[in-house]
């Protein structure tokens, strides 16, 4: 069923549905008072979910042996670098109208803003090099370089905890689930690193 043509349809299909339901609560008026607020949480909160999302591909397809959920894992993060865009643009268009000293200000005093940042810049340089001729041309390199994601997922929860507006157990979760995907990662990278060192060179003894 994962190879089946229609697959990766859907789950694009299924990612676009959080836009099409934020789209119809922007036109017939169900997000409340202060929409400009919903509208950066809820794509702030897909940014993160879509994010999970594909670190979670990898272990997941260690546990299950369904390696052919490997197909989705590049699409989920640039649907998470879609989302983060748009709560990006959000923030620079309607929350502050382009106005660019109090961008500069917020960058300066609010950690959280500096923090936002980080995360939206380390997925950045992923998203430029998901293309395949990329992919083909850095070869390794292409690997270790989109291990960023698990940084960006610790800078993306630490930006929502740091906001202190919404439930504080929100971001907790989140933080969680990327400790266990992080542990999890380290897990199964065990027999890499034992052999690492144990299969160093040993030095001769000096006479």
């Amino acid at each position: 069923m994962l190879r089946a043509r229609w697959a990766k349809p859907l789950v694009f299909a299924l990612c676009l549905i959080p836009l099409a339901v934020l789209t119809y609560r922007w036109e017939t008026n169900q997000l409340g008072f202060n929409r400009a607020e919903t509208v950066a949480r809820y794509t702030g909160d897909w940014t993160l979910r879509m994010l999970l999302f594909s670190l979670t591909i990898t272990p997941l397809r260690r546990i299950t042996g369904w390696n052919d959920l490997i197909r989705f894992r590049r699409m989920l993060g640039l649907f998470a670098f879609f989302y983060g865009s748009l709560h990006l643009f959000h923030y620079l268009s309607i929350d502050k109208a382009w106005f660019w000293p109090e961008i500069w200000d917020d960058l300066k005093v609010r950690r959280f803003f500096s923090m936002g940042w980080t995360a939206y810049l380390l997925m950045l340089p992923l998203a430029l090099t998901s293309t395949a001729a990329a992919i083909r041309a850095m070869g390794k390199k292409w690997v270790q370089l989109h291990r960023l994601a698990y940084l960006s997922a610790v800078a993306g929860v630490v930006h929502f905890y740091w906001q202190g507006k919404a439930a504080l157990w929100d971001p907790i979760l989140y933080g969680v689930v990327v400790f266990v995907l992080l542990a999890m990662r380290l897990w199964f990278a065990r027999k890499k690193l034992l052999a690492l060192f144990t299969n160093r060179p040993k030095v001769a003894a000096s006479s």
